[in-house]
């Protein structure tokens, strides 16, 4: 999987706001599913979903199923200088994704998460 995220690849996976936020989202929760991502983002569920959808064929999100919830994180194969852009850019921009970190610390009954072994 390394040799297919080139910096092109990332990059072009990464140009689309939607995408960005989502992604930093996830690398500063670590893990998020769908309904806390609509929240966050103040977006529907369709555009979330489709965009979920285009991060994990890109090769940056692997996804989990537990019940009726689908949860996303940071593929665990990714290249260290993919995680280092994320968060020096999570880092840089904690003001620009403050509104949907609000939205989301201010979602009332998220999912609830069993410990997962990984």
């Amino acid at each position: 999987m390394a040799e297919l995220l080139t910096p092109t690849t990332v990059f072009k996976c990464l140009a689309d706001e939607t995408r960005i936020r989502t992604l930093l989202l996830i690398a500063r929760e670590q893990e998020l599913c769908v309904c806390e991502l609509t929240c966050a983002l103040a977006e529907s569920q369709p555009k979330v979903s489709r965009h979920l959808a285009q991060l994990r064929t890109c090769g940056l999100l692997a996804d989990r199923r537990q019940g009726q919830w689908v949860y996303y994180r940071l593929h665990p194969n990714l290249p260290d200088w993919v995680i280092s852009v994320l968060h020096a850019t999570l880092d840089a921009n904690k003001h620009w994704l403050s509104p949907d970190a609000k939205r989301l610390g201010d979602m009332g009954e998220r999912p609830e998460r069993l410990a997962v072994c990984c």
